[in-house]
């Protein structure tokens, strides 16, 4: 009789090391499972994930006390009517002719300023963490909303502070503290900004979004404070996460590098794997409305259920040989994996699905594409293993590579 190995602690140091071998237990033998310490039911097979993020009886509540206390009343806590109106007015910005015409040249700049000194160094070596993807998104964010660049380090701190409290899931003291005073500085910054902007708009995302009106309603200058408060966070994390991800999972498959060095199109289905891979953002909450049948047994109404994407991802059942990067596999169409329809779950699926994903989606092809183009024969450094690290939200925190210098 076989026996079924213990039953994982999400908090647990081998976790934190490598979630993957508990995620394979948890779909295993605990699909449905309570975590005392968090006072959430994990959930980890894809069917019910994608249940979670799709159905209706699953809400966005746990947002009430997971990120309203750092970010204030956020568009991800809304729901019908007040959900749709809001995502209506913000969304135009991040797909599109204005994300192609207005944007896009925003990206393309901040990219080429975050190489150019990697090249001018001569070196030939660089870490794609460091010099590049953790300012990458920041920077662009910045300049999308028209603040002050001499602030991009200031607003990295913040980002870096507010996913440290929504990731809190050991209940750090210091860590909520930290979160809850960069509320206080951001609006303290923010605000003055968005009614100065108010008076004198321009053409930058910032204005666009005091300007944005539906059926008579507009946002309120701590709405568009919150709405920039989780832009940078989610759009910085992720984004950060997924470029460094990308690079690490094809250095480590030179194969697969060359293919997409030769090919750029290939960068789509290597963002998309991933994503699936090593997703940039392991676990999303919701709360239940009434009892819900899952395929571990009953979540009651009223609880919390942490949706592991981690572990769903790598699903057996969903995605063919799941624990292998294949930028070619065809269970996983690059056409729909920046879209509601997506089949991984890096970012939710439902009424819900993020809103910035083709903006991520074009952050990541413009700084893949200049980042091949100028640093040829690019390979990890002679001896580094980058090692993956962080719990709700998981990346590389350093890649260091050798080049051939120009």
């Amino acid at each position: 009789m076989p026996t079924v190995r213990e039953a994982p602690d999400i908090l647990s140091p081998e976790f934190a090391a490598d979630p993957y071998p508990s995620y394979a237990v948890l779909r295993e033998s605990y699909p449905l499972l309570w975590h005392e310490a968090t006072g959430a039911y994990l959930v980890s097979r894809y069917e019910d994930v994608q249940l979670a993020f799709r159905d209706e009886r699953f809400t966005t509540r746990n947002y009430d006390w997971q990120l309203e206390p750092v970010h204030g009343r956020t568009l991800v806590q809304l729901s019908g009517r007040e959900h749709a109106v809001r995502r209506a007015m913000v969304a135009p910005a991040f797909r599109g002719r204005m994300l192609e015409e207005r944007f896009l040249p925003v990206i393309e700049e901040n990219a080429r300023a975050l190489i150019a000194p990697i090249r001018a160094a001569g070196t030939g070596t660089a870490d794609l963490v460091a010099d590049f993807a953790t300012h990458f998104p920041i920077n662009v964010i910045v300049d999308m909303l028209g603040l002050d660049k001499a602030e991009q380090p200031r607003f990295h701190s913040w980002y870096s502070s507010i996913v440290a409290y929504f990731g809190n899931l050991a209940q750090d003291p210091e860590v909520a503290a930290a979160g809850l005073r960069t509320r206080e500085e951001l609006a303290a910054y923010m605000i003055p900004v968005i009614r100065d902007r108010r008076a004198r708009p321009g053409d930058d995302l910032l204005s666009s979004l005091c300007a944005a009106e539906i059926d008579g309603v507009r946002m309120s200058d701590e709405e568009i404070k919150a709405f920039i408060s989780i832009l940078f966070a989610a759009g910085g994390e992720t984004t950060d996460k997924a470029i460094s991800g990308l690079f690490g999972n094809l250095l480590a498959r030179p194969a697969q590098l060359a293919a997409v060095r030769e090919d750029r199109s290939l960068i789509g289905q290597a963002l998309a794997e991933t994503l699936r891979f090593t997703p940039p953002v392991q676990m999303i909450m919701r709360e239940t409305a009434e009892d819900v049948e899952l395929s571990g047994g009953v979540v009651p109404a009223g609880a919390t259920v942490n949706c592991l994407i981690g572990a769903g991802n790598r699903d057996g059942s969903r995605f063919a040989d799941p624990d292998t990067f294949d930028l070619f596999r065809t269970d996983l169409p690059a056409r729909t994996a920046f879209s509601a329809a997506a089949d991984h779950l890096a970012f939710a699926l439902g009424r819900h699905f993020c809103v910035g994903a083709l903006l991520a989606k074009a952050e990541v092809e413009t700084g893949v594409n200049q980042l091949l183009d100028a640093l040829p024969d690019l390979a990890l450094r002679d001896g580094e293993v980058p090692a993956h690290e962080g719990v709700f939200t998981r990346g590389l925190t350093t890649l260091p590579v050798r080049f051939t210098p120009a």
